[in-house]
């Protein structure tokens, strides 16, 4: 059975890494440290030249032969070639929803049968009703992750994202809210 090609192993394996394929659509990525990362099986076959770079000379000023992190590292940058980032705004309304907490009756909120209601509670919900979906809740929980907001509990249905935050943080979690759907990231293939 013939082994895929170098480039399809580097595609695969960055697609498992869904970061790393986020930092190749933004340009972001050093390319050898990626490529060293990456635990594939290069083949001699795979080394050669990586024609968009410059050649490397040694001290002695006689070519350095390619190295197995090289063929990883022009493979990753002609897959980056192919990527870009765009980004949506998203049509929402965002409230807060104060007093919330878990409770055995029906509530905002339910998943696997942990329920959360208004009333019940001192945590703060995040609502956010209009154009919402996975991807959507995925931008607001990194947006509230890399700001160190803790979301107790978060899921989207329909036209709304709910996200259960503590009492603090819920005015800091409604204005990172909106400035992730103002610009909700995605990978697209290049123009």
């Amino acid at each position: 059975m013939e082994s895929d090609s170098l480039a399809a192993r580097a595609r695969a394996a960055v697609d498992d890494r869904p970061f790393l394929r986020a930092a190749l659509a933004a340009d972001v990525v050093n390319y050898a440290a990626a490529a060293r990362t990456l635990d594939l099986n290069v083949e001699p076959d795979d080394i050669g030249p990586d024609p968009s770079a410059e050649p490397a000379q040694s001290d002695t000023d006689s070519p350095v032969e390619p190295s197995r992190t090289d063929a990883v590292a022009a493979a990753l940058r002609r897959y980056a070639e192919e990527l870009d980032v765009a980004t949506d705004a998203r049509s929402v309304r965002v409230t807060m929803e104060g007093r919330l907490g878990e409770t055995d009756e029906t509530g905002l909120l339910s998943v696997n049968g942990t329920r959360y209601a208004s009333g019940a509670g001192s945590l703060t919900g995040v609502l956010a009703a209009g154009d919402v979906d996975a991807r959507a809740l995925a931008a607001v929980l990194d947006r509230l992750d890399a700001a160190g907001v803790e979301p107790e509990a978060a899921r989207f249905a329909g036209d709304a994202l709910l996200v259960v935050v503590p009492r603090r943080d819920g005015p800091d979690a409604v204005r990172l809210t909106e400035r992730a759907l103002d610009a909700v990231p995605r990978v697209v293939d290049a123009p």
